[in-house]
């Protein structure tokens, strides 16, 4: 996987390189702010775009900025945002897109889980943090479809939108994959979205209609 990283922390920024590069994957380059990052992607073709949210010279929305502007130019490429605070309002539209992430920077203390949700996201599939799913979920509207859902559902939904598949669901809640699939189908039912053996168009859709639902 080929990766460019756009980060104004230098630390942090070197450590994500050599996470990568432990990982097996090639660093291409190494940015410390977001106006360069569209040449340095034209140039490098990467796989994976990794980019804080908030980058020089404001430090306010630099990176979701770029973020939307890759994902206009170059709908395929992956891209991973990174911040230190849940911010969905510049990111919002950019949930339902394949190939797109938002994690905390705290996660990418979980070196493993951090690593597969990037490898993810490059292959143009998705990976959002637990706690920006619980965000989008807690602002939904009183006429939402979603409040038709039950603990346990709502559940697999949150589980759903991070990007994990039914077996993956079945492993985290310690349920068999029949009882997800089961809940799976509710969820879909419950919101009116018709079923798909598409895994990621199934996440998409979902978190297309979690972003719609937003006051």
């Amino acid at each position: 996987m080929r990766v460019v990283i756009a980060e104004d922390q230098v630390l942090l920024r070197a450590g994500l390189g050599r996470l990568f590069a432990d990982g097996g994957h090639d660093v291409v380059a190494s940015l410390g702010d977001a106006d360069a990052l569209p040449a340095a992607v034209s140039t490098t073709n990467p796989d994976l775009v990794v980019v804080d949210i908030r980058m020089p010279p404001t430090f306010t929305d630099e990176g979701a900025r770029a973020a939307r502007e890759l994902k206009q130019l170059h709908p395929k490429l992956g891209v991973l945002v990174l911040s230190q605070h849940i911010e969905t309002t510049h990111t919002i539209d950019l949930i339902p897109l394949a190939g797109f992430g938002y994690l905390l920077k705290d996660r990418v203390l979980e070196v493993d889980d951090f690593l597969s949700a990037a490898e993810r996201v490059a292959r143009g599939g998705s990976a959002l943090d637990p706690h920006v799913v619980a965000t989008l979920l807690s602002g939904r509207r009183s006429d939402d479809p979603l409040a038709a859902l039950t603990d346990r559902e709502r559940t697999v939904l949150q589980l759903m939108a991070e990007g994990l598949t039914n077996t993956g669901i079945a492993k985290r809640l310690h349920l068999s994959e029949r009882t997800i699939e089961a809940h799976v189908r509710h969820v879909l039912g419950k919101l009116n979205m018709p079923e798909s053996e598409d895994d990621h168009r199934r996440v998409l859709a979902v978190l297309a209609h979690m972003s719609a639902t937003q006051p």
